[in-house]
């Protein structure tokens, strides 16, 4: 029982019910800190645009996860809504995959797309989103054509 509600109960503030609540220890001191969906946010390898950006809706997250416990992170922004690049280059080879398989069927569940940008990076864009591909074999004369 949390510190609180043990004091709380020695006060007769609360029924104790004898120690038969559904209540559970392990989570109790979790929940002083910060909210329990809100404590990864402050994780350094999780960056999000500036809060302008959010307010207009041009958000990008980039993550570089350690392990596959920092998959739950992806999942949560990417199913905000949030167009994530998940740079696996500092993880393991078996924990890589093992995220790149959570983003796939992520992606799949929820309609949107992952694309490889680079070696073990990966950019996963929710179905709202159109991924432009710049092709430089496109008609046009191009910018840096010097003919």
């Amino acid at each position: 029982m949390g510190s609180v509600r043990r004091a709380s109960a020695w006060l007769g503030l609360v029924d104790d019910n004898g120690g038969e609540n559904y209540y559970d220890e392990d989570y109790a001191d979790y929940a002083e800190g910060a909210e329990p969906g809100q404590s990864w946010v402050t994780d350094p390898r999780v960056r999000v645009a500036a809060d302008s950006a959010h307010d207009e809706g041009r958000r990008i997250a980039t993550v570089t996860p350690d392990g596959f416990r920092d998959a739950r992170g992806i999942g949560e922004l990417f199913r905000d809504g949030i167009p994530v690049i998940v740079n696996l280059t500092a993880m393991e080879p078996s924990d890589a995959k093992r995220v790149v398989d959570f983003a796939a069927g992520l992606t799949f569940g929820l309609r949107g797309s992952i694309e490889r940008v680079a070696t073990r990076v990966f950019l996963l864009t929710p179905a709202d989103y159109k991924v432009v591909n710049a092709d430089h074999r496109s008609g046009g004369d191009g910018f840096f054509n010097q003919s």
